[in-house]
């Protein structure tokens, strides 16, 4: 048997030579005077039709990155799985193509798998958001590392650089993101473990931040005429108002177009808006059923006729600087952070207002059923069998809230049209 020493004194020679340890196991030496460790063994029938065996020679290592006992525990561990009747050689290359694939099944090669299927049932906008996250916060330190090979404290780095910028609620939906990647990693066969749940109770607990919003019917009207008291751009009055009067979504008032309003001159006047600009999956979204309706109190129609009159475009409250798209969102936001209500209000708020006043109401004139019908009207799906919104359930009801809301609002407000003539701008 070879020692260490016999090793390390084996000098080059012309031509290639081996020094041989025990049970197949040999030192080879090459004449530029490389060294590696190699195993000869007899495995499989012979193909030429002959009697025994082929012969065959598997490489470990080279030396003396791989000592002589390093060696012949490989060979050792070669020999057991010769006895239990299974090839080393195609054990190793086995081997090799597993670890070969593993490097290339990535962090960023699942996320991007999962955002592909995803992407079928989430909202477009939605599944683009969660993919720009993963590649803003995760991609730099996890996107090209293979995912099995990806630990807790490595995910708890990256998560403590989104909480080191403050945005706690940002980290804890990073988490999320990452978690539903390994857990998709697993599902698939590609992952064994979602290191990412493990850190969720290290994270910074996240603070409550309900959004900005006036609860009593005098602070709500003084934030309204607070944003109405400047001269700005008439569309962005009007949404405004719109948008108090009807508690709806910021986003849905500010694409709303001129079609969806319906029998404004009749007594039952409605704004139909198409489920695709609802808050809903993909599916839903291209569900006719889906479509939410919202009875019109006479104060909204009185907005939207003189915003119909106003506009020159599809849309009912266009851009200033450009009419063919809508009114921004962030312009809405701006007025009411120059009216002061930085902290107190903001135009999502509007939903707050209307759902608190409105149960206390309710609760005053003893109208328990109100509270289901309120919730119905900010377009909350209703859980049970009544999973799709039904445009004429509890449609009086709702038209009477609606405009019991406008008449306690409005009080002492001028109609849309005298806002409008005290020096709104036009385009």
């Amino acid at each position: 048997m070879l020692t260490d020493l016999q090793c390390r004194k084996a000098a080059a020679r012309d031509k290639p030579y081996k020094l041989t340890d025990a049970n197949g196991l040999y030192l080879y030496v090459t004449p530029a005077g490389a060294k590696s460790w190699r195993f000869k063994y007899r495995f499989g029938a012979r193909a030429d039709g002959k009697t025994g065996q082929v012969e065959r020679k598997l490489v470990f290592g080279a030396y003396p990155e791989m000592t002589l006992q390093e060696a012949r525990d490989s060979r050792d561990a070669a020999r057991k799985l010769l006895r239990d009747g299974i090839d080393p050689g195609v054990r190793r290359r086995q081997q090799q193509a597993a670890a070969a694939l593993t490097a290339r099944v990535t962090f960023e090669s699942v996320a991007r798998d999962l955002h592909q299927v995803r992407s079928r049932t989430l909202d477009a906008r939605y599944s683009q958001q969660i993919m720009e996250r993963l590649e803003r916060h995760a991609f730099p330190d996890l996107g090209a590392l293979p995912i099995t090979e990806i630990t807790a404290p490595l995910v708890l780095e990256v998560i403590r650089a989104v909480e080191e910028t403050g945005a706690l609620e940002m980290a804890h939906r990073v988490r999320s993101h990452i978690s539903d990647v390994f857990v998709h990693a697993i599902a698939t066969g590609r992952g064994m473990s979602d290191p990412a749940a493990i850190i969720s109770k290290a994270l910074v607990a996240r603070t409550p931040k309900l959004r900005p919003a006036q609860t009593k019917i005098e602070s709500a009207r003084s934030a309204l005429i607070a944003v109405e008291s400047q001269p700005v751009y008439w569309g962005t009055l009007l949404a405004s108002r719109l948008m108090a009067l009807t508690a709806a979504r910021p986003g849905v008032v500010q694409l709303a177009e001129r079609s969806e309003f319906e029998q404004l001159d009749t007594p039952n006047p409605i704004w139909r808006i198409p489920a695709a600009k609802m808050k809903l999956t993909r599916t839903q979204k291209r569900d006719l059923a889906y479509e939410f309706v919202i009875p019109l109190s006479t104060h909204a129609v009185a907005v939207v006729k003189l915003a119909q009159d106003l506009s020159g475009s599809s849309y009912l409250f266009p851009g200033y600087s450009d009419p063919r798209k809508p009114i921004s969102n962030s312009t809405i936001s701006k007025r009411y952070r120059d009216a002061g209500l930085t902290g107190k209000h903001v135009p999502h708020g509007w939903r707050a207002s209307f759902s608190t006043i409105m149960n206390e109401q309710a609760a005053l004139e003893d109208r328990l059923t109100d509270r289901e019908i309120i919730d119905m009207m900010l377009a909350h799906i209703p859980g049970g069998v009544e999973v799709v919104y039904n445009r004429s359930l509890y449609m009086g009801r709702r038209r009477e809230i609606g405009q019991a809301w406008g008449d306690m609002l409005m009080k002492g407000i001028p109609a849309p049209a005298d806002l409008i003539m005290r020096g709104a701008r036009r385009r």
